[in-house]
């Protein structure tokens, strides 16, 4: 740009009657205060363009990215291009006479267009995140992480770039610098990096989305996943609270995942009642009668009670003792009582697992443990289905003259 408007009102203030020091001094804070206001009303204008235009190709368009760029300020970033791009072109004319001054401003300009550029990039980046996060496809995926470590080498990008402005060296031998400094990098990135790897193997591996519900006994989480970042897991646990997790952590430390239940059929119950071992005994011939009272187990007992007593009779067993021969004892009985129960109810999954099973005995008695898969997956349901299950159990111990093994009280007092 040439400098003859300068040489016309540096000369028309000289002619006033000014010193050249002065006139010089007040030439430039009038083209400075004439610069600055053309650089705000050209980006005034130039955002209410931009404005204008993207409200209407947001309202036509199909896709609503436009939307989210509008939203992230995209426009109003980039409206403030042109009137810097103004500002750079017009220092060398205006600060004829300051170069050291001009040198500065520009070195401060220059600087200012760069950190432009990175909000530019974070808001599209930013942009493009929010509308992945629309996709079902992309929506439980850790979007935020890759944005994150693009934003990353953006600002290194930047930052050793406005190095380079101010201390007008190559930004080669700033990249040059790093590799003796790429331990200290190392040390400072260091969660960084592994937060990338552990977001990039999360997502290869599929081991968790945004929604998963997840326990994790080491950091108190049992909750969904609300975000998954370079550096951090958020877990909304079911009190509400909200628990943070490193990212790296789900590759170095085992965590419990609870999608393949919600994808699958059902919940499984798994809970035993514990029999005391005293109660349990060999069928008489009037306990028989009294179970055969019992409708859901009556076909089996009369079936059962025939095949025993052929076998018994055809091998000549001594029943003055109900130990010889085969015989049904009262667990048995109940056992497949619960199996058919269990068959019979609405809210248990037909489809999947369903046993009765009896464990080792402990010193408290024997474990009856039920292993089941409730229909209905969501936790008050699943709780709700589970504790109709056992009231009705328990209730029905004493038919079988059973009962649920209970610490003495003279123990309990004792220990306590």
């Amino acid at each position: 740009m040439n400098d003859d408007f300068h040489k016309i009102l540096f000369n028309y203030l000289t002619k006033a009657g000014l010193s050249t020091t002065a006139a010089s001094y007040l030439n430039l804070a009038i083209l400075l205060i004439v610069a600055l206001v053309l650089a705000w009303f050209l980006d005034l204008l130039i955002w209410k363009v931009l404005r204008s235009v993207s409200l209407r190709l947001a309202r036509k368009s199909k896709t609503n990215f436009d939307n989210f760029l509008v939203a992230n300020r995209v426009p109003r970033y980039l409206a403030h291009i042109v009137p810097l791009s103004i500002l750079i072109e017009f220092v060398p004319f205006a600060f004829i006479g300051f170069d050291y001054a001009a040198e500065i401003v520009l070195k401060f300009l220059h600087v200012l267009f760069v950190v432009l550029a990175l909000y530019v990039v974070k808001s599209v980046f930013t942009s493009i995140n929010d509308y992945l996060k629309t996709k079902p496809r992309f929506r439980d995926k850790p979007m935020g992480s890759y944005i994150q470590v693009f934003m990353i080498f953006a600002w290194i990008v930047g930052i050793f770039t406005i190095f380079a402005i101010i201390t007008e060296i190559q930004v080669w031998k700033f990249f040059t610098a790093l590799g003796a400094g790429s331990a200290v990098i190392l040390l400072i990135f260091k969660d960084s990096i592994l937060g990338l790897v552990a977001s990039i193997q999360v997502s290869i591996n599929d081991m968790v989305r945004i929604g998963d519900w997840i326990s994790f006994d080491k950091f108190g989480a049992d909750g969904d996943v609300i975000e998954i970042s370079l550096a951090t897991v958020k877990v909304q646990n079911f009190d509400k609270t909200i628990t943070t997790i490193p990212t790296y952590a789900l590759i170095s430390d085992s965590f419990k995942n609870w999608r393949g239940m919600q994808d699958s059929g059902g919940r499984r119950i798994k809970r035993a009642l514990i029999i005391s071992q005293k109660s349990i005994r060999f069928l008489s011939e009037t306990d028989m009668e009294e179970f055969e009272k019992i409708q859901l187990i009556a076909p089996y007992l009369k079936t059962r009670n025939e095949q025993i007593n052929s076998y018994n009779t055809s091998n000549n067993i001594n029943k003055d003792l109900a130990i010889n021969g085969r015989n049904l004892t009262n667990i048995g009985v109940f056992r497949k009582y619960v199996n058919d129960y269990l068959e019979t109810h609405s809210a248990i999954n037909k489809g999947m697992t369903l046993m009765v099973r009896q464990l080792p005995p402990t010193p408290q008695g024997i474990p009856l443990e039920i292993y089941a898969f409730s229909s209905d997956k969501r936790w008050e349901n699943y709780e709700y289905v589970m504790a109709d299950i056992f009231d009705h159990l328990l209730a029905a111990l004493p038919y079988f003259h059973l009962q649920v093994y209970e610490i003495p009280v003279s123990i309990s007092a004792v220990e306590n």
